[in-house]
């Protein structure tokens, strides 16, 4: 177990930043907190805090209630068991969307270890304006054309997969990163449908990059 950081900072200004979201099965519980140290040791750090404390407010709603049960939550007898099980089942998933994706030329996919989500990546190149997938219904698939004029490469790809699929991921570039490619959980519950989702995902993006 860590030393807590109010065990060893003293005087020293700080910030502790805590969440919970793997935790807890409770859709909304999801959250992240702050334990500020010694705000008032240093006026340049008390005024840097006021100002995130008020950004906060305005963006974030109150994570007061699930704090609040964590520790009957946690120290439930069954919790222990629970969480082991689950994280079994997030192992599970993981080894079998990182299976399925490794296979495919074009695409970069590490392995999750904890996380809820993963990211794959598209190698540089294998993208370009022109791809496309077949999509059934004309309103969806005129629609979809008429979107993705002059979009990223890889949200131009989101887009054909949620036309074509139903399947919806979200696009590296709306993160503000440099590399093309998409974000998707691990949420799905059912095994059979989450294994549909990623096998279908995979056949896209070959169909995709094949186009």
């Amino acid at each position: 177990i860590s030393t807590p950081l109010c065990d060893v900072i003293n005087n020293v200004c700080g910030i502790s930043m805590k969440g919970i979201s793997k935790e807890l099965p409770w859709p909304g519980a999801r959250c992240g907190w702050v334990e500020i140290y010694n705000k008032d040791k240093d006026p340049i750090f008390q005024k840097y805090i006021d100002t995130v404390l008020s950004a906060k407010m305005l963006e974030v709603c109150s994570t007061t209630l699930p704090q609040q049960v964590i520790p009957v939550l946690l120290s439930d007898q069954r919790y222990k068991e629970y969480h082991a099980e689950r994280n079994k089942m997030y192992e599970k998933k993981s080894r079998f969307a990182y299976d399925t994706f490794k296979k495919i030329d074009g695409v970069i996919v590490n392995q999750t270890n904890g996380a809820f989500y993963m990211t794959i990546a598209f190698k540089d190149g294998v993208l370009n304006e022109k791809q496309r997938l077949k999509i059934k219904n004309n309103t969806i698939r005129n629609y979809i054309e008429e979107i993705t004029q002059n979009v990223a490469l890889d949200k131009r790809f989101v887009y054909y997969l949620l036309g074509a699929t139903g399947i919806c991921v979200v696009p590296l570039t709306g993160f503000s990163c440099d590399l093309y490619g998409f974000r998707i959980t691990l949420l799905e519950t059912n095994e059979k449908k989450f294994e549909w989702i990623f096998t279908t995902i995979a056949e896209k993006i070959k169909d995709y990059l094949n186009s």
